[in-house]
């Protein structure tokens, strides 16, 4: 097999900042069986539905000129919260003992968040990072792409 291999009992999360699944592995490093332990879902609605005030605007300098200032994206910053969530609910699970070994799946930048909000217990147990969107797949599909990573 020249993808991750999974023992038996560890966990695999799979996150994308707005939804993360949480498997235990009930089969072996051959043959895989990821049962879901915990499903997360996050409520977070466009910007355009979070925030109605319009851009503000500021003074350039002297004379009449002003310039409007960017919005804040309410939808990736609920991203970024969600991610950090979840390193705590993972955190509490290792602190727990819940879990001894971890495959952590997920997009690029909430990969990224991840990693710096992961505690060293949780950083210690993780034996596979994959930058990858895996949330929309059922398990079995999970299993057959984490099998052929390289």
């Amino acid at each position: 097999m020249t993808g991750i291999s999974i023992d038996h009992d560890a966990w695999v999360f799979i996150g994308d900042g707005e939804k993360a699944l949480v498997f235990r592995n009930e089969g072996d490093k051959d043959y895989p069986n990821l049962q879901v332990i915990r499903h997360v879902q996050s409520d977070n609605p466009k910007t355009s539905e979070q925030g109605t005030d319009a851009p503000g605007r500021f003074n350039d300098g002297p004379g009449p000129q002003r310039s409007a200032a960017e919005t804040t994206d309410w939808h990736t910053l609920e991203k970024h919260r969600f991610a950090k969530d979840m390193a705590d609910m993972l955190y509490k699970a290792a602190h727990r003992g819940d879990f001894k070994k971890l495959v952590v799946a997920a997009p690029p930048m909430i990969l990224g968040d991840l990693r710096k909000a992961f505690h060293k217990e949780v950083k210690s147990r993780i034996v596979a990072e994959v930058d990858k969107e895996l949330t929309g797949h059922p398990p079995h599909e999970i299993e057959k792409i984490l099998a052929n990573i390289h």
